[in-house]
This record gives structure tokens, sequence and C-alpha cells, in this order.
């Protein structure tokens, strides 16, 4: 079964390489250069005559890869991505990654993470993942473009450690933030306050953050009166904690409701369950 595939595969792509219209970075020219912060590691290769290779890993989230060609109509169809024996790796075979769409309005291709996670380890052997398209520029022509992996093991040692020193969280996955409340009750739970200490650790590391919003909020069972009370406890409890954490008291705003501003309508519990919350919300500049 392997042979069966391995096969065509090859001949595939010698038979393509021989035809198609190729864009790679020459031995001299392949480049690999790193921008590296708390919140992102960005690995990066220009692609002479047709644009760039982003490696990109964000806080929080997994590593992505796009190819951005300088012009959309290259993929219009897709692309095939396989990882190819350098030319300095005679014997060696190819291995396929993935199929690929282009994006609406950009034509990049995006690869997914666990793909992505491929390409790095191709490229660490020395093999350089390709794109393949059947037609380049309306042509009879195909196209076929490669990263190259030259430089590849020095600069990838720089990425790993940019991705090491990654806050584990980044600004989508904390702007906007519900802590869940039992009925009748305002203490934080253990899985609350790690919540909180995330929201915290983010706020502390990025200066473009000048407000954080707590806003208090209940279901509507029982009186109103007794209702906003609980909204106020609960807003204050998560305020206090975000304080004895590190957070500066004067960037805090904290309001309360009571049952006024439902997220869904109170016509059952599980509806109820989500009611009773505290919501976070960063603004930035």
């Amino acid at each position: 079964m392997f042979v069966r595939f391995v096969l065509p595969l090859l001949l595939l792509c010698s038979v393509s390489s021989v035809n198609a219209m190729t864009f790679r970075s020459s031995i001299d020219d392949a480049k690999w250069e790193l921008e590296a912060s708390k919140f992102s590691c960005r690995l990066s290769q220009l692609i002479p005559a047709f644009g760039d290779a982003v490696f990109e890993h964000e806080a929080g989230e997994s590593v992505r890869f796009v190819l951005k060609p300088t012009e959309n109509i290259h993929f219009q169809q897709g692309a095939k991505l396989v990882a190819e024996a350098a030319p300095w790796q005679p014997g060696i075979a190819p291995r396929y990654i993935s199929s690929v769409k282009p994006l609406e309005r950009t034509g990049y291709l995006k690869v997914e993470p666990d793909h992505a996670q491929n390409m790095l380890a191709a490229l660490y052997k020395g093999m350089m993942p390709t794109f393949t398209s059947q037609e380049w520029y309306g042509t009879n022509e195909s196209l076929r473009v490669s990263v190259s992996a030259v430089n590849f093991q020095s600069a990838y040692s720089d990425y790993v450690a940019c991705t090491v020193g990654l806050l584990p969280v980044n600004y989508r996955q904390v702007a906007r933030t519900a802590i869940l409340f039992p009925s009748a009750q305002w203490r934080l739970s253990d899985a609350s306050r790690e919540r909180l200490d995330l929201i915290a650790l983010y706020v502390k590391n990025d200066n473009s953050v000048k407000g954080v919003f707590v806003d208090g909020h209940s279901d509507n069972m029982g009186r109103r009166l007794m209702n906003r009370d609980i909204s106020k406890r609960r807003a204050e409890e998560v305020t206090a904690y975000l304080i004895s954490i590190g957070m500066e008291p004067t960037s805090i705003t904290t309001r309360y409701h009571g049952e006024r501003y439902p997220v869904v309508e109170n016509n059952s519990k599980k509806n109820r369950d989500r009611n009773r919350r505290v919501t976070i919300r960063l603004e930035r500049d």
C-alpha cells in the first residue's frame, strides 16, 4: 500500500518539477526572520518574486502557517502540500501533508496547526514544504512554491526559545470573560480564581489595556433588591480578588445590575445558571 502511494507521488513530483513554474529562495538568499514577544512568535521567510512564508505562534494557541502570495490569483483552486527532499538529499521520498484551500479575498493559503507542525518537523530535517497547483496564471504550466530549509535549524532554536516565553493566553481569550456562580452564592471557586489569575497576568503584561470593567449580575429568582445586593457582592468579590493578586485598583470599574441584564431569558434552570455571573471586560487604547 505504501509503495503504491509513494511511487505515483514520486513520479508526480519529478514530472511537475520539470514542467512547473517554481518559486523558492536560493541557498544564498534563504533567510529566516524571527519577530519575538510575549504575545507571539513569528518566523518568516521571503520567497523572491512570490511572497512570504510565515509561521505564527500566538500566545494561548497552536502554531499556524500562512503562505502569502503578493497576488491572490495563484492558488484559486487550492494546492497540495508535500514535504520534498532538498536538492542535497537524493533518494528521500516526498511526504504528503495536506490539501489547502485559499482564503477568500486574500488568496492566502492557511495551514491548520497539526499540519503546520508537520511542516516545522520537515524543515528541521532539511526537507522543503512545497505547495503545488495545476495552473499558473491560467496557463498550462503548473506552479510550485517551496519553503527553503537553508539556515532553518538555528532559526528554529530561537523560535522555540520564544515560544517558551509566551503568555498562556492572548487578548481575544481574556477580553470578555464570564464568571458563573451557584444560586445565592458570591464566593469564588478555585476554577474562577484560576481564570482571574490568567486575566490579571495578561493585563500586567499588556500596557495597551487601560481599563477593566467588572459587572455583577443575578437571575430573577427572589426579590429585586436582594438580587441587586447579591450581584453587588459578586462584583466586589471579583474586584477584591483581582486587586489581591496585583492589579491596579484605579484601573478597575466595578458595577452591579441585579437581574436587569440577563444574557438569556430566565425561563429555565439552565438559563438562570448562565445569568448568575460577573463579566470582566478589558478595554484597550
